[in-house]
């Protein structure tokens, strides 16, 4: 993996947390235990801090960002799907962000919600528990979300930090 201080700013990762050799984590960035971060996967705490969650998953190619303002936090046992970016915003514990999505500033995802594959949730935007936030812009459609996907998810990618810890190696 590629980890970077910027300056005073270093990452602080979790001993049972799982990194993945091909991401890259910049500056004031906390990843919890049992979280992982997967290939191509680049979180830049360079203007504010990041934070994942305990059981977290953070998934190929996904990007985070923060700014001084605006703090990138994610729960535990929330999933962040393949290509997602999120920018400045919070989401509670138990959260599914479906692939390639967006969460931009200052947006509250609540527990138990899930945002839909190829959504954007724009600033300021709050979806309550239990919504699903879908489309482009993003529309709340409450009662929608199905806790049982998201403790699936992430309990699935929790499963995997143990095969990839034992069994990845690298060929070339």
């Amino acid at each position: 993996m590629a980890l970077y201080a910027l300056g005073e700013l270093a990452p602080t990762i979790s001993s049972d947390a799982f990194v993945h050799p091909d991401c890259v984590i910049i500056g004031d960035v906390r990843i919890g235990a049992n979280a992982s971060v997967w290939p191509g996967a680049v979180l830049r705490g360079d203007g504010g801090h990041i934070v994942i969650g305990d059981g977290t998953s953070v998934q190929d190619n996904a990007v985070l960002h923060t700014t001084p303002e605006w703090p990138t936090v994610v729960g535990r046992d929330c999933v962040l799907g393949h290509g997602v970016h999120l920018e400045g915003c919070t989401l509670e514990d138990e959260v599914l962000i479906g692939n390639h999505a967006q969460v931009l500033h200052r947006a509250i995802i609540h527990s138990g919600a899930v945002v839909a594959a190829n959504s954007v949730v724009l600033p300021d935007l709050d979806v309550p528990s239990g919504a699903l936030a879908v489309g482009s812009p993003a529309e709340i459609k409450h009662g929608r979300a199905r806790m049982d996907d998201i403790r699936h998810g992430a309990a699935s990618y929790r499963a995997r930090i143990e095969v990839y810890r034992t069994g990845l190696r690298r060929l070339d």
